[in-house]
């Protein structure tokens, strides 16, 4: 099973498909390794970002972030490994240590499930809008996400997915559109974590392959739309006008033999001379 901070980065991954940004996940820092979650990292190429979700509105070109899920709790210990994975990064992208990139290519986000009670009794958290706060770490401002607190609105669909509250999730499932087509591996593995961790979700993966397979039917050809059924699947409801339509008679009378073409006829004749 793949660990949840490592779905949350396949799914950022998503988000930025085609964008200007590109995703690195756990990015190796150090000849010891240690990964950083994430890092989004602005590109030339790629079409315009939509309204992007609450927290990430000041979004640069390389932005590094750690991933706390329900069961981790965002701490002080977590900012310092943050802004030393900050450090290491910065001194691996810059032309020399003596030509370093500017500090204000640089943001840092700390992203968590769920509320940051510990981190708030050691620092000040300065709300910025619902769910999103900043801090003074050094001399670095480092923004906190709090997914589980994050108003219910499309933007911030992506987020839902990771809230640990079985609606929010629900909400995500439904309204997050996904911009590649391999996205039911992370669905199903986050499907199967909250599961694991006791949340109920009532809309399952089923659920979604369905209803996302009905809103893009359309982008199929009709042979693609019935490739894989079998002729009986594919005649059922329609009535047998329907289905003899367009066949040349001599295709229909094949496949029936002389005494049940004689019978009909005989009863064609005998129509005919009721008639007359």
């Amino acid at each position: 099973m793949l660990a949840l901070h490592r779905i949350f980065g396949l799914a950022l991954t998503d988000y930025f498909t085609d964008s200007p940004y590109r995703v690195d996940t756990e990015k190796d820092l150090s000849v010891k390794q240690q990964y950083l979650d994430v890092v989004i990292i602005e590109q030339e190429a790629g079409r315009p970002m939509p309204e992007l979700p609450d927290g990430l509105d000041n979004i640069g070109q390389h932005n590094l972030a750690t991933y706390k899920s329900s069961h981790q709790a965002l701490d002080s210990w977590g900012l310092d490994e943050l802004l030393g994975h900050f450090v290491n990064y910065r001194k691996q992208i810059s032309p020399s240590l003596e030509k370093l990139l500017p500090v204000e290519d640089f943001r840092l986000y700390a992203v968590c499930t769920r509320e940051p009670e510990k981190l708030a009794t050691e620092v000040t958290l300065t709300p910025l809008k619902p769910g999103v706060y900043e801090t003074l770490w050094g001399t670095h401002k480092i923004r906190i996400i709090v997914l589980s607190q994050m108003p219910k609105t499309k933007r911030n669909a992506i987020w839902h997915l990771f809230s640990g509250i079985a609606e929010k999730v629900q909400y995500g499932v439904e309204n997050y559109q996904w911009r590649r087509s391999d996205n039911s591996t992370i669905i199903n593995q986050l499907y199967h974590h909250y599961r694991v961790e006791g949340i109920a979700m009532s809309y399952t993966f089923q659920d979604y392959y369905r209803d996302f397979t009905k809103e893009n039917l359309g982008l199929l050809t009709a042979e693609e739309r019935l490739e894989g059924l079998p002729v009986e699947e594919r005649l059922k409801g329609l009535p047998v006008e329907e289905r003899l339509k367009g066949l040349p008679p001599r295709l229909l009378l094949q496949s029936l033999s002389a005494d049940e073409i004689e019978a009909y006829l005989k009863k064609l004749r005998k129509k005919k001379t009721k008639r007359k």
